[in-house]
């Protein structure tokens, strides 16, 4: 059995019973990434996971907002100037971000890009930003203002200055993507691992389930607790390595574009469901919300559950996980 760490998260694979599992680690949009699939030999592997790569190179070029030509650009570069049309994928993707905006009452939002960046936590920070450079941070914010028009598939920023980041949906969005294509070539088993985003499907050669173990955010060599992934996704979003500390309080890298304060209380957010896309913007929905009031919308979703951990390395758990102690970080 192998043990591979992923962000937060602890894979266990098994390779035997004739197929392979083959792996191959990447770098790409400036973020790790690693494939594992289940293939009948290494040719048939590297022919699944090079089309992961063109597909992930595929949607760079349409949703990287630092890259001047693409989509997602062209529609920053035209912030209050013009609608943009953007092609059909890149349109409903954004449609679902405003729905998940909507649905956390702006906890997440795709126009956070616009925020100028008050926060540094490289080390650099030596003082907390003022109120009021807080508050202008927060001014050309709000997903309100995403015009979009079904028809001509277009997309206006109203504000000039607005911008969009795809960055807190666009790993998750990937994720699934790689898998619909894997499968449509004949890939009936394997992990997309988008920078920690981990999308699983199928079994492992032995018909055992992926595997996967979550870590202790105060302590990275442990695991206290594993799950079986089946044909479904799990995200681990933390803050125990990004954050500053003023007055003894501690400020994490994770933004709540509603207010431009980071968020407090929590260091890590595990969220289980069967879309990475969905696992993704609902981690970091939860940290903003905090324990009792992430739990409590997590528990009125259907299919999704979550795992917190608090400052104070307590684990919280949503209604459909049942971890048999709570007190695991020795395992």
């Amino acid at each position: 059995m192998k043990k591979l760490l992923f962000f937060g998260i602890v894979l266990f694979t098994i390779s035997s019973f004739g197929q392979i599992v083959h792996r191959r680690k990447l770098y790409m949009m400036t973020s790790p990434f690693e494939m594992t699939v289940v293939a009948n030999d290494t040719i048939q592997g590297n022919e699944y996971i090079d089309a992961a790569i063109a597909e992930v190179s595929r949607i760079e070029n349409l949703v990287s907002d630092w890259k001047p030509e693409t989509q997602i650009s062209h529609v920053n570069q035209n912030a209050g100037i013009k609608p943009v049309k953007v092609d059909d994928e890149i349109f409903q993707l954004i449609q679902r971000a405003i729905k998940v905006s909507k649905l956390t009452d702006g906890a997440f939002d795709i126009s956070y890009a616009s925020m100028d960046k008050i926060w540094k936590f490289d080390g650099s920070m030596k003082e907390m930003p003022t109120p009021e450079a807080i508050q202008q941070s927060v001014e050309k914010v709000g997903y309100q203002k995403i015009i979009l028009d079904e028809k001509e598939k277009t997309v206006f920023l109203r504000d000039k200055g607005m911008k969009l980041g795809l960055g807190g949906i666009a790993q998750g969005f990937i994720a699934d993507k790689i898998k619909t294509l894997l499968v449509s070539k004949g890939c009936t088993s394997g992990i997309a691992n988008v920078s920690g985003d981990i999308c699983a499907w199928g079994k492992q050669p032995d018909g055992k389930p992926w595997t996967v173990g979550i870590v202790n955010p105060m302590n990275k060599t442990k695991i206290f607790a594993t799950f079986p992934l089946i044909d479904s996704a799990v995200e681990t979003s933390g803050t125990y390595e990004r954050y500053v500390v003023f007055n003894g309080i501690r400020y994490s890298h994770i933004i709540n574009p509603k207010t431009g304060y980071p968020a407090q209380g929590i260091v890590s957010v595990t969220t289980f469901a069967k879309q990475t896309e969905m696992a993704d913007v609902l981690a970091k929905g939860v940290f903003l919300f905090g324990v009792d009031a992430g739990l409590n919308f997590i528990n009125q979703l259907k299919g999704i559950e979550c795992i917190i951990v608090d400052d104070k390395g307590k684990i919280y758990t949503s209604k459909g996980i049942h971890l048999e102690k709570m007190d695991l970080w020795n395992n």
